[in-house]
């Protein structure tokens, strides 16, 4: 993976619940990380066929591994296009240098 594929620029959030004087709890989002990421469309190719098969993920991230954080799919991943739900997280080649994102996109109810 070459840096010049990744152009795409996302932040990886957990949510964080706070407490304020009186008791009433409120979540808030806490970035864990701003990184720089490939990033791939479901689309008709056999790899995502394969893939579709065990999840509903509708977008792949790729990107370098962030010292100190571990990626977990209770995080959500936020770009210029919305927010992604991760679905599933992988080491590329259990290398530790690419962290492989599976996401699902995060619809609004009405």
């Amino acid at each position: 993976m070459s840096f010049g594929k990744m152009t795409e620029f996302i932040d990886i959030v957990e949510k964080e619940t706070i407490k304020d004087g009186e008791g009433f709890k409120t979540e808030k989002d806490k970035i864990i990380a701003t990184v720089r990421a490939y990033r791939e469309g479901r689309h008709g190719s056999e790899k995502w066929a394969n893939r579709v098969a065990f999840s509903d993920a509708t977008h792949l991230f790729r990107f370098r591994c962030i010292p100190g954080v571990r990626i977990t799919t209770a995080m959500t991943i936020v770009c210029n296009d919305g927010r992604l739900d991760i679905t599933s997280v992988e080491d590329v080649k259990d290398k530790g240098m690419y962290v492989e994102v599976l996401a699902k996109e995060i619809t609004p109810s009405k």
